[in-house]
């Protein structure tokens, strides 16, 4: 709770100013002012930190996975991601400290060859491709993540772990 209220206070935005003036008495804006502020990292650690599991797993399913540790693991390792990107490291051929959890089976269209190497860049983007499709069906990432590689063919996607085929898998189509 002081990251939220650290994030808060530092917030120069209209909404969050109007809020504290009309409500002069109030510790937080409500959770939907709030949230809009908060980093990918700080919104991680609310939801490892809320102790209802029920309310964890809940919130899990909403984005098509089976519980709240897989839920976990893929929002630290795309804040990871997220991280490298914001501080412009390389992310293309290294291998990441934090990885997700890579369950066989999903609810909603997945990857069928898990022995993905969970520390590249590929199965990030296999987390990230399927939060979109859970969010919004009608996305463009996984087009846009082809187009990439195909306007730079010099880049390996081997190197990033991307499995033989992997656009045949159900998830990439």
């Amino acid at each position: 709770m002081n990251a939220v209220d650290r994030e808060v206070r530092r917030s120069k935005e209209d909404y969050i100013k109007e809020h504290f003036f009309k409500y002069k008495d109030s510790a937080f804006p409500p959770a939907w002012k709030a949230m809009e502020l908060l980093s990918l990292g700080t919104l991680a650690k609310l939801f490892f930190n809320t102790s209802d599991n029920k309310v964890k797993k809940k919130i899990a399913r909403e984005f098509g996975l089976p519980n709240h540790l897989a839920f976990e693991s893929w929002t630290n390792c795309i804040a990871a991601l997220r991280n490298c990107c914001a501080h412009h490291a390389r992310i293309w051929n290294r291998n990441y400290p934090v990885t997700p959890d890579l369950p066989k089976r999903l609810r909603n269209a997945w990857i069928k060859d898990t022995n993905t190497p969970f520390n590249k860049l590929y199965a990030q983007l296999c987390c990230m491709a399927y939060w979109y499709n859970a969010i919004d069906p009608q996305n463009t990432f996984t087009a846009d993540i082809k187009a990439l590689l195909v306007k730079y063919p010099i880049v390996d996607p081997a190197a990033m772990g991307f499995v033989n085929d992997w656009q045949d898998e159900l998830l990439w189509k």
